[in-house]
């Protein structure tokens, strides 16, 4: 009997062992194929039929598993493989190589009055600028587009470019009729989202495959970048005013990119690619992923693709501070944005019932509680997680009638309201952790409640477990303007160092990304809860998803006003003007914990589109100097042609340093040496006559030398080069320091032209 059971168990395992084998050669993925593109037979009329031809007699697959063929972002094709037909591709000689998709994330008024953007008497109606952004085109890769939007309206607009090659995507629920000289494209890209969902690309994918954005994010950015003047705006009361984006004048086109279950490598490429065909000037990205190798970032790959051709990348740096080194989208010729906080508020406060009100922000625009007291509970019990109110975890006996303290954190925000609400509870106080700091976000929830800082909370946790009969009461503040100090930078702003090349100083800088009102989708309430039926035509959000769009706007701007400058050039006036003191003359702190702000947190600082329009001096990097940084890291020639998609790579000519790049900022890394040397080259485009000194700002621990001290322009365009050497000093215990910052300013009467360094001796 033993020897039978233990054969039948023998056979179970070895046909459980073949189904799993066959399963998993049978079963299809998206891969993203980088081909030599300069392999493709003269027989072969276009790349596509070369992709296609390729996959079916290397694969013996279908036509239908070719995905998208790319030809401008990427060289190469997206298509459906099971991992034996992936291996089998990537032993062909013209194949460079095989990736796997991958899955990115999103990262989610009175802005413009904020950065000196007047809509009337503004710097930037001077020149012309204004109305010279009627010809930028702004590529938002996203969610897609509510166009119903007035921030969409193109009353007073003129013809759509020619240089314009897109168009308006036809769908179920959207078409030509939505697009206007306003809004003038809206595509989306779907196939490696309904191959991630299972059933292939035949198989009808829950959502309606159309640029219509369901979401609101798309809708949010778009409407950030370049929405129109939209008066008698507001979230159901909160915020009011005047609407408007950084470059109202300027063209939007929506790249449905993202979905309910992600944004997919295959489609960013596929959205990328196709924008650069159609010829957007500026490209806006509020999402990413994971750190990886510039050659295996399918947002860096098609990032470089669209510089190379003149087009400015404005990316999100993460929401995943105040941690170190949580930093996406860091590669040099992409500008990381982080976020910062604005000069408004929407004040609400908790008062306990020992008559002690601490302040705190809502956006909660219903009836309220009323003005007397109710109880207060805080369900402090590690089996049920009652204290982070996570769905399920609340005893509707406990908490009936009740104001609710639930802890941020592991689930959003908005829908721990909606916990409380459906546990019988009246109103909730959202308390801090020591991993949100001090930082309030206000949110627009089901249910009467009030976010507190770590410290608040530590005190209204105390008062509920201690008292034997806590109440509390909540108040609504309304909007309230010029507050101080600001900006600070938000707690969940990403932070550096950069883990990628940690010579290349991320985030670049900081923008408004806290509590922006912009236009929304009517699809979705306020929460973006499926329980919310609330319908707004504007939303307020938080995240750097809120402070790219707001970059990429002023890039627009920048563009007009200088149109033969290049992305880097536009990066660079926007990087070396940023400023690192808030409204009350102080250093910028950091909304973690109420500290000093540095570098690694707020890059250069925060943008001043004022002093942008005229650096005086812009640090310019061409492509030969970034396939240069490529060839200084750890790359094979082959990687590097990933990037570059150019066959004849050498790398002959190579920094020995990747921070030898004409970055405008500088991130010291030691290491095992105490002395670094750069080189950087200015350009002139201010006056001519120019004359400028510098300025040297060093820390305790490590010495700046530049020379030459003084450089002297003679003519608009000129370069001229300087060298500065690093070196640290030894303390007095023989070591040094973990990490330490400065700065390096060429000044004159009328521009100062400043870049921020940051010295570490260790990778982290």
């Amino acid at each position: 009997m033993a020897a039978m059971a233990s054969s039948s168990s023998s056979s179970n395992f070895f046909f459980i062992f073949f189904l799993v084998l066959c399963l998993k050669i049978t079963a299809k993925k998206t891969y993203i194929v980088q081909m030599k593109h300069q392999d493709k037979p003269l027989s072969f009329e276009t790349h596509h039929d070369w992709h296609s031809s390729s996959l079916q007699s290397l694969t013996d697959s279908p036509p239908e598993s070719l995905l998208y063929s790319y030809t401008e972002a990427f060289n190469g094709f997206a298509a459906s493989l099971n991992e034996e037909q992936a291996e089998s591709l990537s032993k062909s000689e013209s194949i460079l190589g095989v990736y796997e998709d991958t899955v990115y994330t999103l990262h989610t008024t009175r802005s413009p009055q904020f950065l000196g953007l007047d809509a009337d008497l503004g710097l930037w109606a001077t020149g012309g600028s204004t109305q010279a952004s009627e010809d930028v085109i702004i590529g938002v890769l996203d969610t897609g587009v509510w166009p119903e939007s007035k921030s969409f309206d193109d009353s007073g607009m003129p013809e759509i470019p020619s240089k314009w090659r897109g168009e308006c995507e036809s769908g179920p629920d959207f078409g030509p009729k939505f697009c206007n000289k306003k809004l003038i494209g809206a595509r989306s890209f779907s196939k490696g989202y309904r191959m991630a969902i299972g059933g292939g690309i035949n198989k009808k994918p829950k959502e309606i495959d159309s640029p219509r954005d369901k979401d609101g994010h798309g809708t949010h950015t778009a409407s950030t970048a370049a929405g129109s003047h939209v008066a008698y705006a507001s979230l159901l009361g909160y915020a009011s005013g005047i609407a408007r984006g950084m470059a109202t004048r300027a063209r939007v086109a929506a790249y449905k990119v993202c979905w309910e279950t992600g944004c997919f490598g295959s489609d960013i490429l596929a959205g990328m690619d196709r924008a650069i065909r159609d010829g957007v000037d500026v490209l806006s990205v509020s999402l990413g992923g994971r750190l990886a190798p510039y050659y295996r970032d399918t947002i860096a790959l098609g990032a470089f693709a669209a510089v190379e051709k003149g087009i400015f990348v404005s990316c999100s740096a993460g929401n995943s501070g105040p941690t170190r080194a949580t930093l996406a989208n860091v590669a040099p010729w992409i500008m990381t944005v982080g976020a910062g906080t604005l000069d408004r508020d929407f004040p609400a406060y908790a008062v306990l019932g020992n008559k002690i009100r601490y302040n705190g922000v809502s956006l909660y625009s219903g009836r309220g509680i009323g003005k007397k007291p109710v109880g207060l509970v805080y369900n402090k019990d590690n089996n049920t997680f009652g204290n982070l109110c996570l769905p399920g975890s609340l005893k509707p006996a406990s908490v009936r009638g009740k104001i609710v303290v639930c802890d941020r954190g592991t689930n959003a925000r908005v829908e721990k309201g909606g916990v409380v609400r459906d546990a019988g509870g009246v109103g909730m106080i959202l308390a801090n952790t020591a991993d949100s700091g001090e930082e309030l976000v206000a949110d627009s929830h089901l249910l009467p409640a009030v976010a507190v800082g770590r410290k608040t909370g530590d005190l209204i946790r105390k008062y509920a477990q201690s008292n034997p009969n806590p109440t509390a009461k909540l108040v609504f503040g309304g909007t309230v303007l010029n507050v101080r100090p600001s900006p600070v930078v938000a707690a969940f702003s990403s932070r550096g160092p950069n883990m990628v090349t940690p010579q290349i100083l991320k985030p670049d800088v900081i923008g408004p990304g806290v509590n922006i009102l912009a236009a929304w989708s009517e699809a979705i309430g306020p929460t973006g809860l499926v329980k919310d039926t609330r319908k707004t035509k504007f939303n307020i959000v938080s995240g750097t998803s809120m402070s790219c769009p707001h970059i990429s706007g002023l890039a627009a701007l920048l563009k007009a006003a200088h149109p033969d400058w290049s992305p880097s050039a536009i990066k660079s006036a926007l990087v070396t003007t940023a400023y690192t003191r808030d409204n009350t003359n102080s250093s910028l702190r950091d909304a973690a914990d109420g500290s000093l702000s540095n570098p690694w947190v707020h890059g250069a600082g925060h943008v001043d589109p004022q002093k942008a329009l005229s650096p005086g001096l812009i640090y310019d990097i061409t492509t030969k100097q970034y396939i240069s940084f490529l060839c200084s890291l750890d790359y094979t020639i082959d990687q590097v042609k990933t990037i570059v998609k150019r066959p004849n790579i050498t790398c002959s000519k190579r920094f020995k340093d990747p921070g030898e790049l004409n970055y405008p900022s500088f991130s010291v890394l030691f290491g095992d040496k105490r002395v670094v040397r750069y080189t950087r080259e200015l350009t002139n485009v201010g006056p001519a006559r120019s004359i400028y000194k510098v300025a040297v700002d060093d820390p305790s621990s490590v010495g700046i030398s530049v020379r030459p001290r003084t450089l002297v322009f003679r003519h608009i365009g000129e370069k001229k080069r300087y060298s500065v050497i690093f070196v640290a000093k030894r303390t007095r215990r023989g070591s040094t320091a973990r990490s330490e910052y400065g700065s390096i300013v060429w000044g004159n009467a009328q521009h100062q032209v400043k870049s921020p360094v940051t010295f570490s001796w260790t990778f982290l």
